[in-house]
């Protein structure tokens, strides 16, 4: 006797419909996993066994094989218990098999019987809405699969706490309630404030532009200086998160396991990992080749602390995200893409010690201090950083002043308006190509640049002539306008002028190369 059961694979946020098929025959007694199993699902013979067992429903002394279909696909995880139980329970007449037809089943199973939370229920359910099937999942996944889709379109979601309240619902002997989705908390936690920030006045003004426009930004200075703390308060600034991006979020923190209690995100993620991590946690990775921090920043900050500290591998991976905004993992078992469009923050010292160039305290080991320091820092990833800035140490007499008179609060309007002229722009020019659309300056290609960008001709004039001596490379020419962009909008100007130039000109080569931004500028012109 044979049944199916529907339930699905993960590659990335992309997910594939799996055919969980259960066949019985009387040869000699077995239990079979096959259809390429890892691991975690071969292990599932096992909790499949003692959760029927725990409903006083013992495996008759058959030949019993699991199919996996398509069987040259990879299965990961520990979500195919459900399904190949609920397979079982129909091949032996428990269940009728059109209770089952037309449902997609995942939860991983205690050895009680009871549904435990599983990774990824939030992809496959909106799987499962667009194709109007019924999602089965754990109870503890309820509210994250209800969000999927609108119940009076007819989303059904059937979360059961245990595999005996499921079977008993399947067989119309009771009613599971249909899970409401879950609204994400409020945010009640008071994110830092540049209030707090005492001096800095140039670095506060390069991250009002930065989160403005969707910049990456680098902050170079001595320890103490206050590069961590600018860079949490980046956050404060940002616009509040569409529904499309809410959605893109949560489902990566699904697959990861990050969504507790179901609940959708309503805040911009800001990752900080420590400069310990390594390539597989920074860009995704390991056996399952699941999502890493560029991922999981995905729409919102990652911030690096002490950048040259990272490993080379790890750095020279950001290109490819930075540039495209997803990140391939290709791996011997898998190749998999995730969404990364995030925005890089980063800080590190002027070198090794942290005092190179500060007059009060001498650098211990002079010019190749800074140099082998910032060896592991190439050209092609410094090209992708649109703003850099030197963050000087702040002097006692800043301690003493007042706070100031600015909190995030205003700046985030400021910021919200900019990018509001930012979306109207970008509609206007690719309505006929929504999906085309970028959310910010930072992702706008060198084709609307051309159309939003244009500087007038003293700008076009300015721009030319330091290309040519500080040596531009044509990505750099094009980040350049996409700030000077963002700085016409704080300014709100309709267009790109010769001042909107020379300042993204000093953000951009302010500190790298510890040059003095407005002499080579003034040599420039």
């Amino acid at each position: 006797m044979a049944a199916r059961v529907g339930t699905v694979a993960f590659s990335g946020i992309d997910v594939m419909p799996i055919d969980v098929q259960v066949h019985m025959t009387s040869a000699a007694n077995a239990f079979l996993v096959v259809g390429l199993p890892d691991k975690t699902v071969g292990e599932s013979r096992e909790r499949v066994r003692a959760a029927l067992a725990a409903l006083g429903i013992a495996l008759p002394p058959r030949r019993i094989i699991v199919n996996l279909s398509p069987a040259d696909v990879v299965k990961e995880g520990s979500h195919y218990d459900l399904p190949i139980a609920l397979g079982l329970l129909a091949a032996m007449g428990v269940l009728e098999s059109e209770a089952l037809a037309g449902c997609v089943a995942l939860g991983e199973l205690a050895l009680d019987g009871g549904l435990t939370r599983v990774a990824g229920v939030l992809p496959a359910a909106l799987h499962a809405a667009q194709r109007k099937l019924t999602m089965i999942c754990p109870e503890e996944s309820g509210g994250e699969a209800a969000w999927a889709g609108d119940r009076s379109q007819g989303h059904k979601v059937i979360a059961a706490p245990n595999l005996l309240a499921l079977v008993n619902h399947l067989r119309g002997l009771q009613r599971l309630p249909q899970p409401e989705p879950k609204l994400a908390e409020e945010i009640t936690a008071r994110l830092p404030d540049l209030i707090d920030v005492k001096g800095q006045e140039g670095a506060r003004r390069a991250l009002e532009v930065a989160a403005a426009g969707g910049h990456n930004l680098l902050m170079i200075g001595p320890p103490g200086a206050g590069k961590s703390m600018l860079a949490a308060r980046l956050p404060g600034l940002l616009p509040p998160l569409s529904a499309q991006e809410a959605l893109e979020i949560s489902m990566i923190q699904s697959l990861s396991g990050g969504l507790p209690d179901g609940r959708l995100t309503r805040r911009r993620p800001f990752r900080d990992p420590h400069h310990s991590a390594s390539l597989a946690a920074l860009v995704g990775g390991g056996t399952r080749a699941k999502p890493g921090e560029v991922s999981l920043a995905h729409h919102g900050v990652l911030f690096l602390d002490e950048l040259p500290e990272f490993s080379r591998a790890a750095l020279e991976a950001l290109r490819q995200p930075l540039e495209t905004g997803r990140i391939s993992v290709a791996r011997v078992a898998a190749h998999v893409t995730y969404p990364a469009r995030f925005q890089l923050v980063a800080a590190m010292n002027p070198c090794r010690c942290g005092y190179a160039g500060d007059p009060l305290k001498a650098c211990l080991r002079g010019r190749d201090c800074a140099a082998s320091y910032r060896a592991k820092l190439s050209g092609p990833l410094l090209d992708r950083i649109d703003l850099v800035i030197d963050v000087p140490p702040v002097r006692a007499a800043d301690l003493a002043l007042p706070p100031p008179a600015e909190n995030s609060a205003a700046v985030a309007q400021r910021v919200a308006a900019a990018r509001t002229r930012q979306q109207q722009r970008f509609a206007a020019l690719t309505k006929d190509d929504a999906a085309a659309q970028p959310s910010c300056n930072a992702q706008a290609d060198a084709a609307l640049l051309d159309e939003i960008a244009a500087p007038d001709a003293e700008g076009r004039a300015l721009l030319t002539r330091a290309a040519e001596r500080l040596g531009l490379s044509a990505r750099g020419w094009h980040r350049v306008l996409r700030v000077a962009r963002t700085l016409a909008d704080l300014d709100d100007s309709d267009g790109v002028c010769r001042l909107h130039i020379a300042e993204a000109l000093a953000w951009r080569h302010q500190g790298a190369n510890q040059l003095a931004a407005p002499q080579r500028l003034a040599a420039a012109g």
